[in-house]
């Protein structure tokens, strides 16, 4: 599709007089736009379910999650994969954020690494894609060649292949089996998909990634019972939620928490069961993680 045809890149009427207007118009104006970006994912939500079941069943078999874009999208993605290991434990190759020209153009544009489709597929080959991985390509544009090759490859050898662009008949769409079109519209700075574009993307790699995890059991409720409790801070949330679902004092979930390797989940089963570790870390196993069926 011509660039020049992509909401993405069309001017907002709203906002023709940016530069005339005080900070409050501005951010007043900002702010209304805004508010239109979550009606536009509401309408995507179908799509964004039937990709979540893909890599729930994914990471039931093993399976990995790679985030794949250039610049803007590139970035979410790699924020979103970084976020999972410390909310929900998770080792840091079962999600991975790939963006195109490597982890320098995280900060610094790389001149052409985006239109290479064969950068996309090499990226992937180099992490031994398999057909237990699902891979996420965000284009807000949704014509990244990058991204094309990404999936096109993905599909190649039976990984899952996601599309997330913030156009209508995005190219990214023929390379996927799952096509989430999420369409905020016109930028208030015209072309600039950091903002309404990518706050789409970013809500809905939320999503992705916790409905997700809560499928395979790393929450209980609403709370991160999988959290990685690696400072003061995270140490107290982890008491405080052993506490919530045991009634425990505090010092007895600290105990807890440290008799089970600082491992919530495991703390919270020896509570609830009266379990040492060992037979705590049996029923988790045997209830696949999950900490509701393994204290029944």
């Amino acid at each position: 599709m011509d660039i020049n045809k992509l909401s993405t890149e069309s001017r907002n009427s709203m906002t023709t007089n940016l530069d005339l207007m005080s900070p409050l118009e501005i951010v007043k104006v900002m702010n209304s736009e805004d508010k239109k970006v979550a009606e536009a994912v509401e309408k995507v939500l179908p799509q964004v379910a039937e990709a979540v079941k893909l890599i729930t069943k994914s990471f039931k078999n093993n399976g990995r999650l790679f985030y794949m874009g250039a610049g803007t999208s590139g970035r979410l993605g790699v924020l979103d994969a970084a976020e999972c290991v410390p909310t929900f434990g998770t080792d840091p190759e079962m999600v991975q954020g790939l963006i195109a020209g490597g982890m320098d153009a995280m900060t610094v544009a790389v001149e052409g690494a985006e239109d290479s489709v064969e950068l996309g597929k090499q990226d992937l080959i180099d992490r031994h894609l398999t057909d237990n991985d699902v891979v996420v390509g965000i284009a807000a544009s949704g014509r990244t060649p990058y991204v094309v090759g990404a999936l096109d490859y993905a599909k190649s050898v039976g990984a899952g292949a996601v599309a997330l662009s913030c156009n209508d008949n995005a190219e990214i769409s023929n390379h996927a089996q799952i096509a989430i079109e999420v369409v905020p519209g016109p930028e208030v700075l015209s072309g600039s998909t950091r903002l309404k574009s990518g706050t789409a993307q970013k809500m809905i790699l939320n999503m992705l990634s916790t409905a997700s995890m809560v499928g395979i059991g790393k929450t209980y409720g609403n709370l991160m019972v999988d959290v990685k409790p690696t400072n003061e801070k995270l140490i107290q949330r982890s008491k405080n939620i052993i506490m919530d679902i045991t009634k425990v004092d505090d010092q007895t979930a600290g105990e807890a928490l440290v008799a089970a390797g600082y491992s919530v989940k495991m703390a919270i089963v020896m509570i609830m069961n009266s379990d040492d570790k060992s037979k705590a870390e049996k029923k988790l196993k045997d209830a696949d993680g999950f900490v509701r069926r393994a204290i029944k």
